[in-house]
C-alpha cells in the first residue's frame, strides 16, 4: 500500500485527487495535510516522513498584486525541499505545473521555477521527481472567478447572471477527473518524468463554451429536460454546470399531474441523450441505495407513497434531507460525488421511477457504497 499525500488537498484539484485515492483503500493511503504545516516545520516533517508519494499542488493562482503569486508559489517549494532534505526523504514528488510556463505571467513563472528548483534537488539528491505541464483544467466544485473560465460562467448562468467574453480565445482544457487519472498513473508507474506534458483532451473557444452552457440552461434548469450530450467533453461540461446548483432551493422539482376517473399521468422526463428508465417498489420502513458515482446523472421520481431522499457530499459531514411525496409527484437528480439513499417513511408501498443517463454494465457500474 502506497502512502500517499497531497499539498492543497483542500484545493480544487486536490480535492478530486483526494476523494479518488479513497475509492482505492486496498492500494492507497491518504496522509492528511493542513496548509497551516508549511508554517510549522515539526508538522510538515512529520507529513513528508509518512509519505511515500508527495503530490505538490499547493498554490496560488490570483492576486492582485502578481509578485505576491510568484513569492508565495516559489516560496512554498522551497518550504517543501527544506523538508525533503531534513527528513532526508525518498519520496516521489510530483508536482503540478502549467501550460503558462511560458507565457510571461508571473504565475507561470512561478510554475516554471519551481519545478526548476525540484528538478535540481533530485538530479543533486537522486530523489525522484515528476513534473507535470497541466493545460487548462475544469471540473465540478472548481472556484468561480478563480480556477477556470467555465467554473465563472457556470456559476454565473445558475445564479440568473449574463456571462461576458473579454477574449473569444481558444482553450486547451482537460477535465479535472482525467488530471486525476494522469496522476494515479504516475503514482502507480512513475516514468520520473520531470518534464511530462499532459495532453489536453478537448480545444474549444470561449464562446463555445459559453453556447453550450446556456444550452444547459435552457434544457436543464428551465425544462427539467436531461440535454442531449454529444461527447465525452460536453458530460463533463453537464456535471460540472450542475455543480453550481443550489440543491436546496432547486429541488425538489414539482411535476405536472393529470388526473381523471382512470387515474393519474405523470410525465418523467424528456431524453434527449436517451439513457435508461427503472421503476421500483419500496416497503414501508426499508432504505435503498447509500452509495455515490463519480459520472452517472441520475433522477429520483416519487409517484406514489412517501420517501425520504437523504444526500451527503463525500469528504462532508453534512446531510440534506429532502422528503417527497405521490400526492405531489416530484423529483431530484443526485449530483456526482453525493452519497444518497432513499426510505420509504409510509405507510403504503412507495412507487419509485429512476433515471440514468448510461446503461448498466455490470463491469463498470461507477456505484461506490458509501452511508449518507
Amino acid at each position: 500500500m502506497l502512502k500517499i499525500g497531497i499539498t492543497g488537498q483542500e484545493g480544487f484539484l486536490g480535492k478530486h485527487l483526494y476523494n479518488h485515492l479513497g475509492l482505492n483503500p486496498d492500494l492507497f493511503e491518504r496522509i492528511n495535510f493542513e496548509r497551516t504545516f508549511f508554517q510549522n516545520q515539526t508538522r510538515l516533517d512529520n507529513f513528508v516522513k509518512q509519505c511515500d508519494v508527495i503530490v505538490h499542488l499547493a498554490a496560488m493562482n490570483r492576486h492582485d498584486d502578481p509578485n505576491v503569486i510568484y513569492n508565495t508559489n516559489v516560496e512554498l517549494v522551497e518550504s517543501l525541499l527544506r523538508s525533503l532534505k531534513r527528513t532526508k526523504s525518498i519520496a516521489h514528488v510530483i508536482f503540478s505545473s502549467s501550460s503558462q510556463e511560458g507565457n510571461n505571467s508571473l504565475y507561470g513563472a512561478s510554475k516554471l521555477k519551481g519545478r526548476e528548483m525540484l528538478t535540481k534537488w533530485a538530479n543533486e539528491s537522486g530523489g525522484k521527481f515528476t513534473g507535470l505541464i497541466i493545460p487548462n483544467v475544469f471540473g465540478p466544485f472548481g472556484k468561480p472567478f478563480y480556477n477556470s473560465v467555465v467554473a465563472t460562467f457556470a456559476h454565473q448562468i445558475v445564479i440568473g447572471e449574463s456571462p461576458k467574453i473579454v477574449k473569444d480565445a481558444e482553450l486547451r482544457l482537460i477535465y479535472v477527473q482525467e488530471l486525476v487519472k494522469v496522476i494515479i498513473e504516475q503514482i502507480i508507474a512513475p516514468n520520473y518524468d520531470a518534464n511530462h506534458l499532459v495532453e489536453h483532451t478537448a480545444l474549444v473557444k470561449v464562446s463555445e463554451i459559453l453556447e453550450i452552457l446556456n444550452g444547459f440552461k435552457n434544457d436543464y434548469l428551465k425544462k427539467g429536460t436531461i440535454p442531449k450530450l454529444n461527447d465525452n467533453f460536453e458530460l463533463n461540461l453537464f456535471n460540472t454546470f450542475r455543480s453550481y446548483i443550489d440543491l436546496e432551493t432547486f429541488f425538489p422539482v414539482k411535476y405536472m399531474a393529470h388526473q381523471d376517473e382512470r387515474g393519474s399521468f405523470v410525465e418523467i422526463i424528456r431524453l434527449n441523450g436517451g439513457g435508461q428508465v427503472s421503476f421500483s417498489t419500496t416497503q414501508p420502513g426499508v432504505t435503498r441505495g447509500n452509495h455515490f458515482h463519480t459520472r452517472k446523472i441520475e433522477r429520483f421520481s416519487v409517484i406514489k407513497g412517501k420517501a425520504l431522499i437523504k444526500l451527503r457530499k463525500i469528504g462532508s459531514n453534512e446531510v440534506l434531507s429532502f422528503e417527497l411525496s405521490g400526492d405531489k409527484p416530484s423529483y431530484i437528480d443526485m449530483p456526482i460525488w453525493y452519497s444518497h439513499n432513499i426510505k420509504n417513511i409510509g405507510d403504503d408501498v412507495l412507487y419509485t421511477n429512476f433515471w440514468i443517463n448510461e446503461f448498466y454494465n455490470a463491469e463498470d457500474t461507477d456505484t461506490y457504497f458509501d452511508e449518507v
